[in-house]
């Protein structure tokens, strides 16, 4: 039972409550309290300490967005806090270090382990360097677990070393009684031979007080080479969650068994040449696909699915045959399968997404919307021209190995269960609501009704919550056999579908960006969201229809990059509506002109921290190279917000009123004091 239920007032209880049940049912609950403070001491010892977490700075929360498998820049903007570790180093150590020594010293707190290593090879007086850098860890940790009380830092404290660091963070060298007291603990800490250890756990400590919580608007999987290695970073952090992406749902739905999503992973994969993830982080199987498209594509150039390669990479060409082979095989299976899905849901209106049934195979063309068109190419071998969507034998056996791949992979299992249970379509927290993608509108604005199922139509709010129930549903093994079915095919509806609220928009051009060359095919429509969400009014109404409350309430989502090089901002509606993808994904660099955003929303307000590329874990390590950051003010508060100011202040507020009716409880006989258990030593 939840702790913060409904506020009543005892002194009320017998002239308000029209039926004895009722109040038994408060009696009821105030016993089940009574569990937890059995005594009217216990009770008011935990109003006062609520009563002073409601006065304290709010916490520092982080939103990030569309991290696409950039594990080694998000494992950096977690380990310098999106640049606020470096600013409280310089804020509290000022002129008294060479910059070259912060430098050093941050570099040290996000990468102990590595970072000593180095240390320990070059410094020539190791115990003086411990002491020096003891002291000034000890400083750093102390300022950025100023925000919380004692009882929080000590749990996020590792067991052998949580009594130190206690002593530590709360004694001083500068009173003359504890100097020589404060000294002994780091002279002690050294001569035992722990002061590796010591240090590698305050700069955990440091690195997890600094972020309270973190928001991921949806895509952490994608191009990247990282997506597994960001959830392993994911799973064991302290305070997450995530609202889901349109990638992470086709990763969601392969996970399903949904073939069309299987080939749309394995297509993207392939395109950037890219596997880690699938091979490495998930162990799927793709020496049948290779095996395959080598023998059906031996003779075709395959140059419409050539892979794009990153940065410095680089592959040999034979290799890039083969991936472009791959390529296409997977291609020409997906575009089958999607139609195949597309005809068995005539409601969906999709129909016309079956492009394999537009093309004139013998003259190379394809008919769009009255429109005839040169193919850039037209050898499809495993096509037949009478029955297109139809998968040759060899393709169906191909497609039962994958597909079995994908779903008896447990670390993809174990993955998609905590997207699962830390994540839904939309979330709300502290007046913010946040969400990945978009909310379906009509023309004129208004909130636009989407049949998810045949004759089940909802929008706004509910079409949110119900779209996350049908995925949900589609894991559930006593889910009907139907309904699972259509859920796990929805999947694909919600990866391209025009009313999808994680696409949005006309049709997902797939086909047509790799065989026709004219760009008028390539258009994808935005839907009415993206082309209303500037403006105030249109923010407020989805704002109201999801019950967001507040003074300053906002709309957070990620999803298109924003084109900084072009002069676009993150920032629309009148400030009601912040957008911040900023382009993790290193194919999005240059068009983009930076490396992504976070948001970080701490007691004085909002900030933006713009990121530059990040060159490497190792440059980092090595040369104390940071990830160059730039802060922007978004919006202050005219005071400094406190927990009382936020969702986790309205629930305690509550806890305490219920504490409250409590005491009062124990104070006129309703509830009768219980007498504390006693724990005997033997």
């Amino acid at each position: 039972m939840p702790y913060q239920l409904l506020n009543y007032n005892i002194m009320e209880i017998q002239t308000l409550k029209s039926t004895k049940s009722e109040f038994s049912q408060d009696k009821r609950y105030l016993n089940l309290l009574s569990q937890s403070f059995p005594t009217v001491a216990d009770a008011s010892r935990e109003i006062i300490n609520l009563q002073a977490i409601l006065n304290l700075p709010k916490s520092t929360e982080h939103f990030v967005a569309d991290l696409h498998g950039e594990n080694e820049a998000f494992q950096h903007i977690l380990k310098n806090a999106s640049g606020n570790i470096k600013r409280k180093v310089n804020n509290i150590f000022g002129n008294t270090l060479r910059e070259s020594e912060k430098r050093e010293l941050c570099t040290l707190i996000y990468y102990p382990e590595q970072k000593l290593e180095l240390i320990k090879q070059e410094e020539e007086e190791i115990n003086d360097w411990y002491h020096i850098t003891i002291y000034q860890l000890v400083r750093v940790c102390r300022d950025v677990s100023s925000k919380y009380t004692r009882s929080k830092v000590h749990k996020t404290l590792p067991e052998e070393f949580s009594y130190i660091i206690q002593e530590l963070l709360h004694e001083r060298t500068d009173d003359e009684d504890k100097t020589d007291y404060v000294t002994a603990i780091i002279d002690t800490i050294i001569s035992t031979g722990r002061a590796d250890d010591f240090i590698c756990a305050i700069c955990n400590v440091i690195q997890r007080l600094s972020i309270a919580k973190l928001h991921v608007l949806g895509d952490i999987f994608d191009r990247g080479p990282g997506a597994h290695l960001i959830m392993d970073t994911l799973i064991p952090y302290h305070k997450w969650d995530i609202q889901w992406g349109n990638h992470d749902i086709l990763w969601m739905g392969a996970s399903a068994g949904n073939d069309a999503c299987i080939c749309n992973v394995l297509r993207i994969a392939l395109r950037y040449a890219n596997m880690k993830s699938i091979e490495d982080g998930y162990g799927i199987n793709l020496v049948p696909l290779a095996t395959f498209a080598m023998e059906v594509y031996a003779n075709d150039p395959c140059k419409e699915f050539q892979p794009r390669l990153m940065g410095e990479d680089s592959m040999s060409d034979k290799a890039k045959m083969l991936y472009a082979q791959m390529h296409k095989a997977i291609t020409v299976i997906q575009l089958k399968r999607e139609a195949q899905i597309f005809h068995s849901h005539p409601s969906w209106k999709m129909e016309d997404r079956d492009m394999l049934s537009v093309i004139d195979y013998e003259h190379g063309t394809c008919t769009l919307m009255g429109k005839t068109y040169n193919m850039s190419s037209c050898h499809f071998p495993t096509i037949d021209p009478q029955n297109p969507t139809a998968l040759t034998p060899e393709e169906e056996a191909l497609m039962r190995g994958l597909r079995n791949s994908f779903l008896i992979s447990e670390k993809l299992h174990r993955h998609i269960r905590k997207i699962l249970s830390h994540g839904c379509m939309f979330a709300i927290c502290n007046s913010n609501l946040l969400f990945h993608a978009s909310i379906p509108l009509n023309a004129d604005g208004t909130l636009r009704e989407v049949e998810i199922m045949p004759g089940q139509r909802y929008k706004g709010k509910e079409l949110m919550h119900n779209i996350g129930m049908m995925i949900r549903s589609a894991f559930q093994n006593d889910t009907p056999k139907d309904e699972h079915s259509y859920a796990r095919d929805y999947f694909l509806y919600l990866w391209c579908g025009p009313d999808s609220p994680l696409f949005d928009k006309s049709k997902m051009a797939t086909f047509e960006r790799y065989f026709l060359k004219e760009k008028e095919t390539h258009i994808e429509e935005k839907g009415n969201y993206f082309k209303l969400r500037h403006e105030e009014h249109i923010i407020d109404m989805i704002l109201d229809a999801f019950e967001v409350k507040g003074e300053n309430r906002h709309v957070i989502n990620g999803h298109v990059p924003v084109h900084v090089v072009k002069g676009e901002s993150p920032v629309r509606a009148n400030g009601k509506l912040m957008v911040i993808d900023g382009g993790f994904s290193q194919p999005y660099h240059k068009e983009t002109g930076i490396a992504g955003y976070t948001l970080v929303y701490h007691s004085r307000g909002f900030e933006l921290v713009q990121h530059e590329p990040f060159n490497s874990t190792a440059d980092a390590i090595k040369r104390g190279i940071d990830i160059k950051s730039t802060r922007q003010i978004l919006e202050m508060s005219h005071r400094r917000m406190r927990v009382a100011d936020t969702d986790e202040g309205a629930e305690i507020s509550s806890k305490i009123a219920d504490l409250k009716d409590l005491l009062y409880a124990y104070r006129h006989g309703i509830i009768t004091e219980r007498e504390r258990k006693k724990e005997f030593i033997l």
